[in-house]
């Protein structure tokens, strides 16, 4: 089997296929030979569509052009494909009143972007006792972004984190 998986030619191992035409038109059971030669007649080639029937299904095709317009699909697939990525941020349950609202407004401008955002309160040490100071953090993020986010991932407790996910609202 060739490197790109599609039997054509010579390469198809059927004795008789089913040849549909160039304009999709039926052209009925043949040899192979003789589908080659149809084929190769108005310059073009025999592709193997499916090998699983029986007779295998085959179709006369320029086989280049059908390769390229593939690629241009994929090529243009990916083009409007929309690369979402999630953003974290880590806070820390002392964090002060000026360092939160500097955090707020990067989660407020990676929402803005259309990313989503992992919020995370790591605790260290002795701090783990206050996870109700990390939650209060957790629930102020969510009062202060609610025109822009909706919590996607409500906070739960990972160890010594707290964390949760936000998404832009539509």
């Amino acid at each position: 089997m060739p490197d790109d998986g599609v039997r054509r030619n010579e390469l198809i191992h059927a004795r008789e296929v089913r040849v549909i035409g160039v304009e999709g038109e039926q052209l009925g059971i043949m040899s192979r030979n003789e589908a080659i030669a149809a084929a190769r007649e108005v310059g073009c080639d025999l592709v193997e569509v499916s090998s699983n029937s029986e007779p295998p299904v085959c179709r006369i095709m320029d086989y280049g052009k059908f390769k390229y317009e593939q690629q241009k699909k994929r090529q243009d697939a990916k083009k409007r494909q929309a690369v979402v990525q999630v953003k974290e941020i880590k806070v820390r349950p002392k964090t002060d009143d000026h360092d939160y609202e500097t955090k707020v407004r990067h989660v407020r401008r990676f929402l803005e972007d259309g990313d989503r955002c992992k919020v995370t309160v790591f605790f260290r040490g002795r701090e783990i006792v206050h996870k109700d100071r990390g939650m209060d953090i957790l629930e102020r993020f969510i009062k202060d972004l609610e025109e822009v986010a909706k919590v996607d991932q409500e906070p739960r407790a990972e160890g010594r984190t707290l964390q949760m996910l936000l998404v832009p609202k539509k």
